[in-house]
């Protein structure tokens, strides 16, 4: 296989501030052994998230700079507007400042105590917006997907007879809607195939619950059916985006993934009453539905994004440089998720570490040592991300995969950056039996991956 060249041209650059070891590990200790606490500028690469990190294209800082800031009815939402529409097929557009306020919005009105909402695999924001409300967010992750090692084209699916005896036992009037998450972050960046998006279909038209989708990552998604689903060769991206949201009532989407830009996201949706509610919750929290908490300029950009996200010569690129990353990682035997994602790797803590415990958090550890050693940022996706504690007892109830993700922000790194993430996880893995464990030493009640504060283990 021939190189993968970036689809694009460098115009504008950004430095990066070099740091030593010794300075990473003081720097690291002030943290609290969390990255999320380290200054931007003392990281060497930022894999983080994938989320607000892109680099825009000269088209969207020209549309920036044609952005229209009237309150109301500016015609940067209409072009906005014409987008989200274009690939959505919704009828109602509602502009929020990111995914989380879409998510925020929606589960304020459908969420409450005794409602369930069930999907692939709830990211982070997505369960704490349903579980704030004081409803339960389920998981209903197909059983390929929950084990790294194995291979399959569609890990991210939805567990189909899992999801009609959630039903059955729950009850439909309990049950305000069923998601999917495409892709799915928290099970690997792992693709949902077009089958498995019409059999939830088929379920929820069945038992006439609504449908949404979860389309941070929909163009991504949109590629890996097109390449590994039959029947889908010929189509183009923009045509298998539109049929997949034609099997949905709706979808919250955050732009800084797919749409390419730093800040942005929407809620759309079929139901007119609905649509209605979510408005006037809008305008308490964001601002008038024109603009929804955002700028202009920042409805300009989405637009601009959203148009480039489907090109698939843009969309070649980025599977296949995530791909490469992993490629390198297995090659010298370190346990990742396989086959790789669409946005990121993700490290299998379990494997890597197996000597240390879940309640020890592996992937923490593991996430300190690739700062230490590179300057590397990446985040841990494990118990301390989405452990629960048992009620009765105070223990840890670990999620089934304990990982560490190295998400790639779109259009902003090169091979050259890649090639030496991988030279920093391969040296680690050859140094993982000195690694130790951590435990918490401060944690928020919510999202405590955030903000919590951590030590090493002696």
């Amino acid at each position: 296989m021939k190189t993968i060249i970036e689809p694009f041209k460098i115009k504008s650059v950004e430095p990066i501030r070099f740091t030593s070891k010794e300075e990473r590990k003081k720097i690291l200790i002030d943290a609290g052994y969390n990255p999320f606490l380290i200054h931007a500028d003392d990281v060497l690469i930022d894999l983080l998230t994938d989320s607000g990190t892109s680099a825009m294209s000269a088209k969207q800082w020209a549309g920036i700079m044609e952005g229209d800031e009237s309150y109301a009815g500016s015609k940067s939402f209409y072009r906005f507007e014409s987008a989200v529409k274009n690939i959505t097929g919704h009828q109602y557009i509602i502009p929020t400042h990111q995914g989380r306020a879409a998510e925020k919005i929606l589960f304020s009105i459908t969420g409450g105590e005794g409602k369930y909402i069930p999907n692939n695999t709830h990211f982070d924001t997505t369960r704490a917006n349903i579980e704030f409300t004081g409803a339960e967010a389920v998981d209903l992750l197909n059983e390929t997907g929950k084990h790294p090692e194995q291979k399959a084209d569609f890990k991210g699916d939805m567990d189909i007879d899992a999801l009609v005896k959630f039903i059955d036992e729950t009850g439909v009037k309990n049950i305000p809607m069923v998601m999917l998450t495409i892709t799915n972050n928290s099970g690997g960046g792992q693709p949902v195939s077009m089958k498995n998006i019409k059999e939830v279909r088929q379920i929820c038209d069945k038992y006439g619950i609504p449908m949404f989708l979860d389309a941070c990552r929909f163009a991504e998604n949109a590629y890996f059916i097109k390449k590994r689903e039959p029947g889908y060769s010929d189509k183009s991206i923009i045509e298998i985006c539109r049929e997949m949201f034609s099997y949905s009532d709706g979808a919250t989407m955050s732009a800084k993934k797919d749409a390419l830009v730093n800040i942005g996201g929407f809620l759309s949706l079929n139901n007119e009453e609905l649509a209605t509610k979510c408005r006037n919750l809008l305008i308490v929290t964001e601002g008038f539905p024109t603009y929804g908490g955002l700028a202009g300029r920042d409805l300009e950009a989405v637009a601009q994004g959203l148009e480039e996200v489907v090109d698939e010569h843009y969309l070649q690129y980025r599977i296949r440089s995530t791909e490469y990353l992993g490629e390198k990682l297995v090659a010298n035997g370190v346990p990742i998720i396989e086959p790789p994602g669409g946005h990121a790797i993700y490290i299998d803590a379990k494997r890597f570490l197996s000597h240390i415990p879940p309640h020890q958090y592996p992937g923490q550890s593991i996430v300190c040592e690739l700062y230490i050693d590179g300057g590397v940022r990446t985040v841990e996706i494990g118990s301390v991300m989405f452990g629960k504690y048992d009620k009765k007892t105070g223990e840890l109830i670990p999620p089934p995969m304990e990982l560490v993700r190295l998400a790639i922000p779109r259009r902003v790194y090169t091979q050259s950056h890649i090639d030496y993430v991988s030279e920093v996880v391969i040296e680690a893995f050859k140094n993982r039996e000195k690694l130790k464990g951590m435990e918490i030493t401060y944690e928020a009640p919510m999202l405590r991956h955030f903000t919590a504060r951590f030590r090493p283990i002696d």
